[in-house]
């Protein structure tokens, strides 16, 4: 066997910043409609926040531990976060060149985003009004003299730091610090325009227009703002209080996510070193790697809700859902599932049959039983209204609502709450595991027999990212299927210990590591055989060594490995000896790539699974997840269909390999494909 260095792993943090450049390229892509592009840096933004809140505060603990204990990490996480923040710097630099750029696509456009020196009489006016009427009553200023608890900063907000100064005495100065009310103010105000031009004014800018107004009770005339944001360690640390129900737990957990340790500081560069030291000394901000010098404007993740005030071709031609052709709003669904298996395929076909089918089981008296696990459900869920319809119409309904959901937890208390004063049965979290499986589980008395039909799923049960989510989720009455998904909630529920009775679906973290190691080896046996070997596999992250390893022993074996990954892979391919029939892409596009779908060759009789895991540690050994295998051959030929119009694209898809340049795949002997778009023409023709 090969020595270990011939088994090269990307670090899995370099890598996802490779994919967030990704995103970024999409922002800088002309082909792209402008308003969109100005979209995407929001969407890289965004992204970045959580990077650092989870991963970066993850590094910085590794840090402490490498003090205490240096033989603890076998790497550095010092030269970690170095070669992080160093990408990062050179990433911070592409995106304000493309900011730059997309301002002056929108000035061709005819839209002019002006801050508050450039405003007309009228627009002032207007601001002054607009101020009074909606901002006003939403800001409350601290004075930085009086500031006491640095923990009232809020993770990820906005807040202008204000220089009160009289003119003409330096010594009459004073500092305070603004939220900026983007939670309850859109951060981009549009102005009244003149003749074909419009304007936007971001919050900001009006609060800086109207100092002089909030701190009118001051002997100050002169006012300066600088903004500042603060990014803390995301990660949660729950007691195990015994005394406590897990939801009391993690609701203190949370509050104390509030404090947690700043990741990294962001200021306005052009801040007076008196006040910057002032600030950070008040705020306990400390340590270079913590302290980033930054422009006039921060929370560029806003810029995900970017009004379009130009035409319709400043964005991306519509794409209705499609109405699936098996479920055309005139039968009962769980009468068509009575006979033949449908998978849906979010968002190119509608979302909404999802919640149809909960509706149809809430009202007819011949179900009995609604079970299903939610991860993260919509601001204003549909699905759990009609769990809570289907609870008032009498039915069994039982929810696991997975309440350490990163970043959901505070929304999924609440609709845990609110479904059990319904009447719903909301089933605990699971010490040390999350559930991450997409499931549903409906019995219906038909005759003498209780007929199980069930979901199973890539994506969440959200009806708002299902719009913006490419998913995939199987309905189907086969026992096969059905008879273990009652399984998997009778683990959920802890009403059965066995995990021994899977003989169809592949759940962690019980049987998914060994089984999918298994298929890989056929395929290795087969190709040494002579057969033909192949292994198509798409996902969202790539990570597990285990598995990277065996797909590199895969490939010396001559097993021919294609991958679609949209985000980290860890995993180098097309290195001679090593991974030469490794094939290796990323498609970033208007929509997220979130399925995950493997196809093995298995000797000719291919054989086909969705599942809710990637392959990485924590969904194989660490949470319960779901993959299914697909037993419907017309299911198996559009999955066929869609992974090979992945395979072609040449628009959207991206190389992965050692350097992580991002290049794009050319293929001149080729039509153009963009699989998205070719995916959802497809649609139309079945």
């Amino acid at each position: 066997m090969p020595d270990k260095k011939e088994y090269p792993i990307i670090n899995r943090e370099i890598s996802w910043l490779s994919f967030n450049e990704r995103v970024l390229q999409e922002a800088a892509d002309e082909g792209v409609p402008v308003t969109e592009r100005f979209r995407f840096l929001g969407i890289y933004s965004n992204n970045l926040d959580e990077f650092f809140r989870v991963r970066v505060a993850t590094i910085r603990r590794l840090i402490e531990l490498k003090r205490d204990d240096p033989d603890a990490l076998n790497f550095d996480p010092e030269q970690l976060l170095e070669k992080i923040n160093e990408i990062n710097l050179r990433q911070q630099k592409q995106f304000n060149q493309i900011h730059q750029t997309l301002l002056k696509e929108f000035e061709r456009e005819n839209i002019f985003l002006v801050n508050e020196e450039q405003l007309t009489v009228a627009q002032q006016e207007f601001i002054r009004e607009f101020f009074r009427e909606h901002v006003r009553p939403n800001i409350f200023p601290v004075m930085i003299q009086n500031l006491k608890r640095s923990s009232f900063i809020r993770d990820r907000a906005i807040y202008l730091a204000i220089h009160l100064i009289k003119k003409g005495d330096k010594t009459n100065e004073d500092f305070a610090l603004i939220k900026v009310p983007t939670s309850v103010v859109s951060r981009f105000v549009v102005l009244p325009g003149e003749a074909e031009k419009s304007y936007i004014i971001m919050l900001d800018d009006v609060i800086r227009f109207n100092l002089a107004e909030v701190f009118s009770i001051f002997d100050f005339d002169d006012y300066k703002a600088y903004t500042i944001k603060l990014t803390r360690d995301a990660e949660l640390d729950i007691d195990n209080d015994v005394s406590k129900s897990f939801i009391e737990r993690l609701s203190d957990s949370l509050k104390q996510r509030k404090k947690g340790k700043p990741v990294r500081f962001v200021y306005d560069q052009q801040m007076p070193k008196r006040m910057f030291k002032t600030l950070t000394q008040r705020l306990r901000v400390s340590g270079k790697d913590n302290i980033v010098a930054g422009g006039r404007y921060h929370n560029s993740k806003d810029f995900m809700a970017f009004p379009n005030l130009g035409g319709a071709h400043l964005e991306y031609e519509p794409m209705p859902p499609l109405q699936h052709p098996d479920l055309d709003g005139s039968r009962s669904i769980l009468g068509v599932l009575r006979e033949k298996d449908v998978m849906l395929h979010f968002p190119y076909q509608s979302f909404h049959y999802i919640i149809d089918l909960l509706r149809e089981a809430s009202i007819d008296p011949k179900v009995k039983s609604i079970k299903m696990t939610i991860y993260r459900a919509a601001r204003n869920s549909k699905v759990i209204n009609a769990l809570i319809n289907a609870a008032r119409n009498g039915k069994h309904v039982t929810v696991f609502l997975e309440l350490q959901a990163r970043f959901d937890e505070q929304a999924n208390i609440f609709w845990a709450e609110k479904m059990q004063e319904e009447g719903v049965r909301i089933i605990q979290g699971i010490s040390g595991i999350k559930v991450h499986s997409k499931l549903i589980l409906i019995k219906r008395r038909e005759g003498k027999e209780l007929i199980s039909y069930a979901n199973v799923g890539t994506g969440n049960f959200n009806e708002e990212t299902a719009r913006l989510y490419a998913d995939d989720s199987l309905l189907t009455s086969h026992p096969r299927i059905t008879q273990e998904v009652e399984i998997v909630f009778g683990l959920i529920e802890k009403t059965l210990v066995s995990h021994s009775n899977f003989k169809h679906l592949v759940v962690s973290p019980y049987r998914t590591r060994r089984f999918f190691l298994r298929m890989i080896d056929n395929e290795i046996r087969n190709a040494r055989l002579g057969l033909r070997a192949e292994i198509l596999l798409k996902m969202n992250s790539l990570v597990d060594e285990e598995i990277v390893n065996k797909l590199y022993k895969a490939s010396q074996a001559g097993v021919k490995c294609r991958l679609i990954i949209r985000g980290i892979c860890v995993l180098v391919p097309g290195i001679p000896g090593v991974s030469e029939n490794i094939e290796a892409i990323s498609i970033v596009d208007r929509f997220l790539e979130h399925s995950r779908v493997f196809i093995f060759h298995n000797g000719g009789n291919e054989r086909f699974f969705i599942s809710s895991a990637d392959f990485m540690v924590r969904n194989l050994d660490h949470r319960i997840e779901v993959g299914c295998p697909i037993l419907d051959n017309q299911i198996k030929a559009e999955l066929r269909t869609m992974m090979d119009i992945q395979w072609r694209d040449n628009v959207k898809a991206r190389i992965l390999e050692k350097t992580r340049k991002n290049n794009y795949r050319q293929v001149t002997s080729e039509p153009l494909t963009r699989s998205q778009l070719a995916i959802y023409e497809y649609f139309k023709t079945i």
